[in-house]
């Protein structure tokens, strides 16, 4: 400033005269058209002391020079520049915690770089720039400071030298003025905390305002929601050990008298239907008032007018307060406004599916008055189709029109072809592989055509599928099964025997609600023995009473409900499946059936608990014993982790495992997000408990044959298709058993 000064002084000091020509001295790398486009004048113009004083000020502002004069003589003006140097390079030491990469972005922001002009005002700002960077993260002792290193060409290079320190843990939190709830239970209610045995992967214990504050929030919701209306957080104090090192944390609060309700009124148009509008208010008289049920209420009764197609009612609470009883009189007014009706669907996105395999799922209809319940339920229903990743369906006004909206549902699809490779791998056994390939939406038409095969050394299958979901108007399905099996042993001592099965299967599947579908079926199948030395006793009997070569002519009857929320990764709701296989006609004659029931309950935002039931029953009919292809089996995946595939059950003198009549299984699971992923559900980690076994025909159902195992699982919905990864332990087992720690199934999508 001082040096802007003096030229000023110089300026004004000079006479007014035409500028003949212009000169530029000091220039290195600043290009001279630069520094005249930054002048005020031309050649022809006249100079006066106060455009000089103008020069000199632009020339300074653009941050390129370090000293700007100006000189005139005989009519000619001559700038003189010294120019900042520029910096050729940014360097780091002692960096740990950020990446170069994230530390050049953050000098970025203020403006320091590489090929930038060099300003100390400017370093000043990148340090304190770098030290909110290890701030954030709880690096409270952190310390910077610079080099700067003059090169040729008046170029500098700088380095910043970091002391990271270590991380300020948080020592302690206090709660103040707390005598309704005890500390360590609204402690409970905080994402911050101090160290214990996962913080170290968790950073919960590393401070951070803003997970302070949200903190606060959830308390204050806590008190709030439970009667405490009056709750107020006094004050808040976070104080940092002049090491720099621990951090403790002091809120005081104040708890005020807990609030009841006195009673409520509903004002306003319910639409006649009051009673039925007065059944969605979750707050009695003589309730705890919460603010959090009374909005839960407003939203049931703004969801219900949409049900009649009043889309956009208006619903206001007006709670009124008394201080003095400490009792809350509230009042719910409603204003339905004019009924909407839905003129139009539009569909978009979908690239590849026709719109009729969307358009087909909808229940809520064009020309119809708007329902919210039968619009969730189409957008549940197009996203159960699992061909898209994201769906969406929102509304759009209709332009002159004061009761029609138009529902927009934009789709983002997927690939629904997926080649699906399954292995397993014990110390005892060898490897075994399993792999399908199927289309979900072949051709974008909704028909499903898959094809199974399994190259393991004791499970051989060829099978092709196909579906089509609505071979009639009315929802009702078809698939069509062909298939070609040949079964070994599971054990490793020799192949005595071989299964062979050709069959195939047509059923058809009726809609009987939203939630139910009813399955029935018949096919045909023919079981072929080969024997060779040393094949187990079970199977030379049937061999000997029934024949090489066998047939059965199926029927099927079966019954599913699927009410869960999502079909890849369910958190709530539930599913539930009986199927039954009838057998009257020619060799094989028998009843078998299974019913597996699944029920998953969220417990936070984020994680919930998982069961899985499955009961299976068999039975020879007309005094034959069931047929050994009938048996049930479990273990492995899908059934009992910890065991090997289908390996539960009887077995004969030989080891090998013969399958049994009489099944139950029973699996639990708590599911929740991979840490690290947040909300994200398609990585997620569980923690299970498997039990189950498999009786025979003759023998008497004993719990206490139940094995079972515990384990840890991960399930990632990568974009090459489901992984499944688990990890398990048996805790009751037998010697005989056959063990297998290490599952998993990998899915790729084309």
């Amino acid at each position: 400033m001082a040096v802007l000064a003096v030229a000023c002084a110089q300026v004004y000091a000079a006479d007014s005269f035409v500028i003949k020509d212009i000169r530029v001295d000091g220039l290195q790398r600043t290009e001279p058209g630069t520094v005249f486009s930054y002048l005020p004048f031309r050649v022809g113009d006249t100079y006066t002391p106060e455009n000089g004083a103008a020069a000199i000020r632009a020339l300074f502002a653009t941050g390129l020079f370090k000293n700007v004069s100006i000189r005139t003589g005989a009519d000619v003006v001559t700038v003189v520049v010294e120019e900042r140097p520029v910096i050729a390079s940014v360097d780091f030491t002692g960096t740990k915690e950020f990446p170069k990469k994230t530390l050049i972005e953050a000098l970025n922001q203020v403006g320091l770089g590489e090929a930038r002009p060099y300003d100390q005002a400017l370093m000043d700002r990148a340090v304190q720039q770098i030290k909110q960077q290890y701030l954030a993260k709880g690096y409270y002792a952190a310390e910077v400071n610079t080099t700067v290193t003059p090169i040729g060409r008046n170029r500098v290079n700088v380095l910043f030298n970091v002391t990271e320190g270590s991380i300020a843990k948080i020592r302690s939190i206090r709660i103040v003025g707390n005598e309704v709830y005890s500390e360590g239970r609204l402690l409970n209610l905080f994402s911050l905390s101090t160290p214990g045995w996962f913080t170290w992967y968790t950073k919960s214990d590393q401070y951070s305002r803003a997970k302070l504050n949200a903190d606060l929030e959830t308390l204050r919701s806590y008190y709030v929601d439970r009667g405490y209306l009056d709750f107020q957080i006094e004050s808040t104090q976070v104080a940092l050990s002049p090491d720099k090192d621990s951090m403790f944390i002091t809120v005081n609060i104040h708890e005020g008298p807990k609030y009841t309700v006195s009673g409520y009124k509903l004002e306003g148009n319910y639409l006649g239907l009051t009673d039925e509008f007065r059944s969605l208010v979750k707050l009695e008289p003589g309730d705890t008032y919460s603010a959090k049920v009374l909005n839960e209420s407003v939203k049931a009764i703004v969801d219900k007018f949409g049900v009649y197609g009043y889309a956009f009612a208006r619903v206001q609470p007006k709670p009124d307060i008394n201080r003095q009883t400490h009792e809350v009189f509230f009042t719910i007014n409603a204003d339905p406004g004019r009924r909407i009706y839905v003129r139009r669907i539009d569909i978009s996105g979908n690239t590849r599916t026709r719109d009729e395999v969307i358009r087909r799922e909808f229940r809520q209809f064009e020309d119809a008055w708007y329902d919210v319940d039968r619009i969730k339920l189409s957008r549940d229903r197009v996203d159960r189709l699992g061909y898209f990743k994201d769906v969406q369906l929102g509304t759009r006004e209709v332009p002159g029109t004061s009761d029609q909206v138009d529902l927009d549902m934009k789709v983002t699809e997927k690939p629904t072809g997926m080649l699906g490779l399954g292995v397993g791998f014990s110390s005892a056994t060898r490897l075994s592989f399993n792999a399908s390939v199927s289309q979900d939406n072949i051709f974008g038409s909704g028909n499903n055509l898959s094809v199974d095969f399994n190259t393991s050394s004791y499970y051989r299958t060829l099978a092709v599928s196909s579906t089509n979901p609505y071979f009639t108007q009315d929802g009702i399905s078809r698939t069509v099964n062909a298939y070609y099996r040949t079964i070994r042993p599971y054990s490793s001592q020799g192949n005595n025997y071989a299964i062979k099965t050709p069959g195939f299967n047509v059923q058809f599947g009726v809609p009987f609600t939203e939630l139910d579908r009813v399955y029935f079926g018949a096919g045909f199948e023919q079981y072929t023995l080969d024997l060779a030395p040393g094949a187990p006793a079970s199977y030379i009997s049937y061999v000997n009473q029934f024949g090489k070569t066998s047939s059965g002519v199926p029927l099927t009857l079966g019954w599913q409900r699927d009410s869960r929320n999502s079909v890849l990764v369910p958190t709530d709701g539930r599913y539930q499946r009986l199927s039954a296989e009838y057998s009257p006609f020619s060799t094989l004659r028998y009843v078998r059936a299974t019913y597996q029931y699944e029920q998953f309950a969220p417990i936070t935002r984020q994680t919930n608990l998982a069961f899985n039931g499955l009961v299976g029953y068999a039975h020879g009919l007309n005094g034959r014993p069931l047929p050994i292809f009938k048996n049930l089996y479990a273990g492995g995946i899908g059934t009992v982790r910890g065991f090997q595939q289908s390996s539960l059950g009887p077995q004969d003198a030989q080891g090998y495992a013969l399958g049994g009549a009489k099944l139950l299984v029973a699996d639990f699971e708590y599911q929740f997000p991979f840490p690290g992923t947040g909300a994200d559900k398609s990585l997620r980690m569980s923690t299970f408990l498997d039990s189950g076994y498999v009786w025979g025909e003759n023998q008497k159902v004993n719990l206490s044959d139940m094995r079972a195992a515990v384990g840890i699982a991960v399930s990632w919905i990568s974009p090459i298709g489901p992984l499944k990864f688990s990890i398990a332990k048996p805790i009751r087992s037998q010697p005989s058993d056959k063990l297998q720690s290490f599952q998993f199934t990998v899915g790729t999508a084309f």
